[in-house]
């Protein structure tokens, strides 16, 4: 069984209740496996990112295993819209997506999740776009502020690992959707000064996990989720609050995704 989220966004849970700790968001054109039922709760893997969790089933659409097919061969271009209404055709019910939702079979300002075509005119990212630094430094400043909200991924509450994620993802990047995840691609930097950029840096507690992650922007500064989406002083030994006078973060790594067009 396969769906796609046609709601703006909907919580995914840890356990199959409302009361739940959210684990991460879907957002609209989603798509996904239902991999098990409990009542109305189904417990689905993220074609995106693999991620695991509960969501409600009145919150999605069914799909056939030929549109999910379709949708992994070829990826849904990106919304690169903060926010941006989109309208569905027969209904004509209207509803705002955030940056970083999903268009499926996006053609002449229209995309389709089955038998429901919405209209859409806001800016896309295709994935077959070649990212490069400077865009996705520009993505992460639009987020300056939006509070942390743990399992969050939009403008109104993120995670470290969501806006890292959410802003690589309108950028054409895959990232997963844990900070260790993400750590565990590309290449590892010997030295904090050839760091450029785009960059992800990754940080740790006292017993070695990986914990934390935010983007370089330059100028020896990063920008990351914590307490706000915000920037900060950053070197070799970590994240520096001059609120707090002392480092907050212990940095473990840098790495260079390999993905940006300026690297070729």
């Amino acid at each position: 069984m396969h769906g796609i989220t046609h709601l703006s966004v909907i919580p995914v849970r840890k356990d199959p209740t409302d009361q739940s700790e959210m684990v991460t968001q879907l957002l609209f054109g989603d798509a996904f496996k239902v991999v098990e039922q409990k009542g109305n709760w189904h417990r689905i893997v993220n074609a995106f990112d693999y991620y695991e969790g509960w969501i409600d089933s009145k919150q999605y659409l069914p799909v056939s295993k030929t549109t999910f097919d379709l949708l992994q061969q070829y990826p849904a271009p990106v919304s690169t819209e903060l926010f941006q209404v989109i309208t569905a055709i027969k209904s004509d019910d209207s509803f705002p997506i955030v940056l970083g939702s999903s268009l499926p079979f996006l053609k002449d300002e229209k995309c389709q999740i089955e038998n429901k075509i919405y209209a859409f005119d806001g800016s896309v990212r295709a994935f077959e776009e070649q990212p490069n630094r400077n865009n996705v430094v520009e993505t992460a400043m639009l987020f300056l502020n939006t509070p942390y909200l743990w399992g969050g991924k939009t403008l109104l509450g993120i995670d470290c690992s969501g806006f890292t994620q959410l802003v690589f993802k309108a950028n054409g990047i895959r990232l997963l959707r844990d900070a260790w995840q993400q750590a565990e691609i590309g290449e590892p930097y010997s030295f904090v000064e050839e760091a450029q950029a785009g960059d992800l840096a990754f940080f740790d507690n006292e017993e070695g996990k990986i914990i934390h992650v935010g983007i370089l922007i330059g100028d020896n500064k990063i920008i990351h989720a914590s307490g706000c989406v915000r920037i900060d002083p950053f070197d070799h030994f970590g994240i520096f609050s001059q609120e707090r006078g002392g480092y907050t973060h212990n940095l473990r790594v840098i790495k260079n995704t390999k993905a940006f067009t300026d690297d070729l």
